[in-house]
């Protein structure tokens, strides 16, 4: 009875031990998958590497990395508030607004720019979605191609240069995850424009709800912590209908959206959230 009773106690630790190796080994995957995702994001938004390994992303794992494209958001704006920090007490407010679009457009590798500049080009120069499509093509930037960059680094310029004292720095922090949020938000249940494919296929075609939701809820949190929770309502639901309503009106012009279209959606969203939120919240 006693050899009985030592087996089923062995049997049962056993299983225990199996349980408990499983779930380790499961949290393991878990958090290696959530890392490997965040390091995708973040190597794809900036210049900066955190990984020196190559690794052939599948399109699911590229589209998984948008979830935390808010949280790479975050990263940029806590970079933004301690340069803004430091570089106020050495320089004027104008100067200081210049070398913070210079320290985030060399971080983000002027991605954003780059998508607005062929955006506008496009835009401007084609009577038909293909025509549209092979103007953003072209590596060249056309005159009013420049002259859109101009004047969006204006308008941002301007925004930075005239945020409110009190809010200043929850701004600042805040502009890059609206941002970013606002890519993912405008890649769900979009269509890529061209039918041979390019980068930003695969991100379109295996964006999920569950991604976007994660995405929201990160924005979400960062923005009622800043602002408060009717504020961030009020910046989640009207960010939302501009930028559903962008991709639709993208559908129409170029039959779709591509990389260079998310990231004008990325730069209009900064600009529109630094210069309209301090205006219509913080009057």
């Amino acid at each position: 009875m006693r050899g009985e009773r030592s087996d089923v106690k062995g049997e049962i630790t056993d299983y225990r031990a199996s349980q408990a190796f499983r779930l380790t080994s499961s949290v393991s995957r878990f958090t290696c998958s959530v890392l490997r995702s965040f390091i995708l994001a973040w190597q794809f938004l900036t210049a900066i590497p955190l990984s020196r390994s190559t690794h052939d992303a599948k399109p699911e794992e590229l589209a998984s990395s948008m979830s935390w494209y808010p949280l790479v958001g975050c990263l940029l704006g806590t970079l933004l508030v301690i340069a803004d920090t430091l570089l106020a007490q050495v320089f004027s407010s104008q100067v200081t607004s210049l070398l913070l679009m210079l320290l985030l457009i060399g971080i983000t590798r002027g991605l954003h720019q780059d998508g607005l500049a062929d955006t506008v080009d496009g835009l401007a120069g084609g009577r038909t979605a293909q025509a549209r499509l092979a103007i953003m093509r072209d590596g060249r930037i056309g005159a009013i191609g420049a002259t859109g960059l101009f004047l969006a680094l204006g308008l941002r310029y301007a925004g930075l240069n005239v945020l409110p004292a009190g809010e200043h720095l929850a701004l600042l922090f805040g502009m890059p995850v609206v941002g970013r949020w606002a890519m993912v938000m405008g890649a769900f249940h979009a269509t890529y424009a061209r039918p041979e494919g390019g980068l930003a296929e695969p991100f379109l075609a295996h964006v999920s709800w569950s991604h976007l939701c994660l995405a929201t809820i990160t924005a979400g949190l960062v923005l009622m912590l800043l602002m408060g929770p009717w504020a961030a309502l009020c910046c989640l639901l009207i960010g939302t209908a501009l930028v559903r309503l962008t991709t639709a009106w993208f559908h129409r012009m170029f039959s779709g959206v591509t990389g260079d279209l998310l990231g004008a959606t990325n730069e209009v969203a900064e600009i529109l959230f630094i210069v309209i939120v301090p205006a219509v919240l913080f009057r």
